[in-house]
């Protein structure tokens, strides 16, 4: 993936460069390292910085204290001059690569210690000038060519002679902390590595995890209403996986949407094309007879009128999937059955009958539920001859779901047609032959199903229409 391989239009018309989601997370992962890292040395230099002050303060301290017992020893009180005395512990006394001493007599520079100092600060004038005027131990800190020195002054005075002399000690902090330092650095280095390293495996790994998401946005750019066939490479079982997976069966609902639409599209028009050419050639064909322009009437009323129940039942279906397409209420299911029947009787001379029904009230919507039974009962009456049997009955189920059915004593649908016939535009074999566009069974499916339930056609002589409707908050038994 590259890193600003794309670009986007802004609403202004500006195209700014999209940056990918792999360089985004190296991004953040390599900024909170780094600041993790900082963050570490530079809490790792303060508290190194700190052991230095504190080791020469140690040092410095330590010097002193050697001092003042030699000074008080019985090899120091043989001398009358406080010059002899400083001379004499310098000669005993050998100063570490770290620090250094020098003696101030009168006013001025006397002796050094032995050794080569890391900086020479006993040629500094107005230091040693500053020092000289010091008549009680003191100590502070001076900067030096070889970094900060933490000094100590220590005045000499034997008996009641005035001060003339004073010992300097000298601890060169940061040669003291070179050790550590040094330590500190390397970590900086080192850790600067591992970053690099962590950026590198991170790129790796982001790469492996985030192919699935680039391979989506890619099947995603191609993906047209004309080839949704295109599938992601599911690999592993993680969060990634698992979003193409959700994603591949989204494109399988797609498809079949697609697929189902485009096959519902095809078929109203194909079944809206034929009155519309009935009509067009009976119009373009009518004469000035008026018996020829009557039967032309006729015939364009009775096509308009099929095509009006086809628009509507269109406009059924397409509101079954939107909200709203129920209103719910109390039905009492042994009123609906007898007000169905009642109404069907004067469709056809059919020996109508109330089969058992089952005396509960369930929630649901009762315009719809009788929309659907009158049309099974349509169905039947088309399917029946004169004096055929064409039952309707309701009962409650032991999982305590309802249970709708119309049932004919006519030649039964074949088993090849079974489950296509509540596709839409789906017609049955010659003998459940029907002169509709194949929709009303569609409709019972769709309503059947906005309840939360569906429709089948159970087994047996005859054709029996079974409606489910579960018992649930919304669709319940009171």
């Amino acid at each position: 993936m590259a890193w600003t391989t794309r670009t986007t239009t802004m609403g202004d018309g500006r195209r700014l460069p999209v940056v990918s989601a792999r360089v985004r997370i190296i991004g953040w992962l390599f900024g909170v390292l780094a600041l993790a890292l900082s963050a570490l040395v530079f809490l790792t230099w303060q508290v190194l910085a700190a052991r230095a002050d504190a080791a020469a303060d140690d040092e410095l301290t330590h010097e002193a204290n050697k001092f003042r017992a030699f000074a008080k020893s019985q090899a120091a009180a043989s001398f009358t001059r406080p010059e002899a005395l400083l001379d004499r512990w310098l000669q005993s006394n050998l100063p570490d690569d770290s620090e250094a001493f020098f003696t101030i007599v009168d006013g001025r520079e006397y002796h050094r210690s032995q050794g080569t100092p890391p900086a020479r600060l006993d040629t500094d004038a107005t230091f040693v000038r500053r020092l000289a005027d010091a008549t009680e131990p003191s100590y502070g800190w001076i900067d030096s060519p070889a970094g900060r020195v933490r000094y100590g002054v220590i005045p000499v005075q034997i008996g009641e002679q005035p001060v003339r002399a004073r010992l300097v000690v000298l601890e060169f902090r940061d040669v003291i902390a070179k050790p550590s330092m040094d330590a500190a650095r390397w970590l900086v280095i080192i850790g600067a590595i591992i970053l690099a390293m962590a950026a590198g495996g991170c790129w790796l790994v982001t790469g492996r995890v985030l192919a699935p998401i680039r391979q989506l946005r890619t099947t995603a750019e191609r993906i047209s209403d004309s080839d949704l066939r295109r599938r992601i490479d599911v690999v592993g079982n993680d969060d990634v996986a698992q979003l193409a997976r959700t994603f591949n069966t989204m494109l399988d609902r797609l498809e079949d949407a697609f697929t189902s639409q485009r096959e519902f599209v095809d078929n109203a028009g194909h079944e809206l094309r034929t009155p519309i050419t009935v009509i067009r050639g009976h119009l373009e064909l009518m004469g000035d007879d008026p018996r020829d322009r009557a039967e032309t009437k006729a015939l364009v009323l009775d096509e308009l009128a099929r095509m009006n129940r086809m628009v509507d039942d269109l406009l059924v279906l397409a509101k079954s999937d939107r909200p709203g397409f129920l209103e719910l209420g109390e039905v009492n299911l042994t009123e609906l059955v007898v007000e169905v029947v009642a109404k069907a009787r004067p469709l056809a001379d059919r020996a109508w009958r109330v089969a058992a029904t089952a005396d509960a009230t369930i929630v649901a919507d009762g315009q719809r539920l009788t929309q659907a039974l009158m049309q099974l009962v349509s169905n039947a009456v088309r399917h029946t001859k004169t004096g055929d049997r064409i039952e309707v009955g309701s009962q409650l189920d032991a999982d305590g779901s309802a249970l709708l059915w119309v049932v004919d004593s006519g030649p039964g649908v074949a088993p090849e047609d079974r489950e296509r016939i509540f596709e839409r535009f789906a017609r049955g074999n010659d003998q459940r032959r029907t002169e509709g566009a194949g929709l009303g069974l569609a409709i019972v499916r769709s309503i059947a199903q906005g309840h939360g339930g569906d429709v089948r056609l159970a087994p047996g002589p005859g054709a029996r229409f079974e409606l489910t409707l579960p018992v649930s908050e919304e669709v319940g038994v009171r």
